[in-house]
């Protein structure tokens, strides 16, 4: 089987992550790259062996050579999926998507559109379906094991460290240039429990705030900066601390300290940090994504589920428990205890990985699962290799956008004929 030829579209951290797994695979080769950022740009043509002819600074120069390669992988921002997702169906590539498809509902059903009109695999990121844990807990699920799902309760623990650099310091902190927390950190976690249960929640509701990162809570003597703050050492978002750790732990310069600097010395981090948004004072930001929310759902059995995401927790695996007829089902992204109210029995489900809860540690192994399938998928045509396809990943942020207008309105939304697979 020859490798898929895949055309790298944002050569940023998550694109990275795609392309590096597709190649240590052997099932996929990069032959283009778009990226407007030269040394991101320089660097990712040079690891993937790109000729120069075909690196560019723009993805619209890229689809203007036509198809170049069997898929792309598009991980540009969020806000610039779109149009390169569009363009790049109408052009026949199959896509790998980074999550969220896009920032809005109807920017999405263009993506949808464009996929289903041009009959391409589109493949969303939803990472978190494809983990051998995941595999399990839906497979104990379909078997039956606790009977009817009736109730689950889910927590995202974003981590304190990890809110505080993407979504207080990072990309993601701001509505007006990235997306609601809920769509740009959470969309995983809904997608997931749409998978779980099968089916698509006929009502939600959704109540959080930005609590903590904001001005009013901003400690007496605080500097703006961490490197000039009489506080730092005691203050638990100290950005000193957690990207000069990052210096001695090499697995920790790809993300996050690579979103922070390239130069991985003392002086170029805290040069980074005196200069650059990540050295910010937590209480000093423009920031205004919530910073911890809960999501409430009902199905059309009756069944239930509530979903919390909180940065005031370690950074972990997600954590679940499930409520059925016949049993009983507790997991931490790793393990599953089974209970069966039948016999009375425990069960103890080890889905053996060793791989974290992270960006850099793959997502518990979900970003190379996913990738695997995808260029599997593309490989033998066949779109059933995958978990879902672009309507069914419409379907759940759709889930996503009803949830974010419940919390802003105060109502609970129900969700239209629309929201279907």
């Amino acid at each position: 089987m020859s490798a898929v030829t895949l055309a790298l579209v944002g050569a940023g951290l998550r694109g990275q992550s795609y392309a590096r797994h597709a190649v240590a695979a052997g099932t996929g080769r990069v032959v283009a790259v778009a990226e407007p950022d030269p040394r991101r740009r320089e660097t990712a043509a040079a690891e993937f062996g790109v000729a120069p002819e075909l690196v560019y600074s723009d993805w619209a120069d890229l689809a203007a050579a036509g198809r170049v390669a069997d898929a792309a992988i598009i991980a540009t921002q969020d806000r610039m999926h779109t149009d390169p997702a569009v363009r790049m169906a109408d052009l026949g590539y199959h896509i790998l998507l980074e999550k969220p498809m896009a920032t809005s509902e109807e920017e999405a059903t263009r993506i949808a559109d464009a996929a289903r009109r041009n009959e391409i695999i589109l493949a969303v990121c939803h990472v978190l379906r494809y983990t051998a844990y995941t595999r399990t807990l839906k497979r104990l699920l379909d078997e039956g094991r606790i009977g009817r799902l009736v109730s689950v309760q889910h927590l995202e623990p974003v981590g304190w460290w990890h809110h505080a650099h993407s979504f207080v310091r990072g990309h993601w902190r701001r509505q007006d240039t990235s997306a609601p927390m809920l769509l740009t950190k959470s969309c995983h976690d809904i997608d997931w429990l749409v998978h779980l249960f099968g089916r698509i929640p006929a009502k939600v509701g959704s109540f959080g705030n930005l609590t903590h990162f904001r001005a009013a809570e901003r400690p007496p003597g605080a500097a703006d900066r961490c490197v000039d703050c009489p506080l730092e050492p005691t203050c638990p978002y100290s950005a000193k601390r957690l990207y000069l750790d990052c210096l001695a732990d090499p697995e920790r310069h790809f993300w996050p300290l690579g979103a922070v600097t390239d130069d991985h010395t003392e002086a170029g981090v805290l040069e980074a940090l005196r200069t650059g948004p990540y050295g910010r004072c937590v209480y000093a930001c423009d920031n205004d994504v919530v910073d911890h929310q809960v999501v409430t759902m009902e199905f059309p059995d009756g069944a239930t589920c509530s979903f919390t995401m909180s940065a005031f927790t370690p950074m972990e695996h997600r954590r679940t428990r499930l409520f059925g007829t016949h049993g009983y089902i507790e997991g931490d992204g790793r393990t599953l205890r089974l209970v069966d109210f039948r016999t009375g029995e425990e069960e103890t489900v080890d889905t053996r990985t060793g791989a974290g809860p992270s960006a850099a540690d793959g997502h518990g192994g979900g970003d190379e699962a996913i990738t695997e399938a995808f260029l599997a998928a593309v490989s033998a045509g066949d779109p059933g290799l995958l978990s879902s396809d672009a309507a069914e990943s419409l379907a759940t942020h759709r889930v996503v956008w009803a949830a974010e207008r419940a919390r802003v309105t105060d109502t609970v939304v129900r969700l239209d004929e629309r929201v279907s697979r």
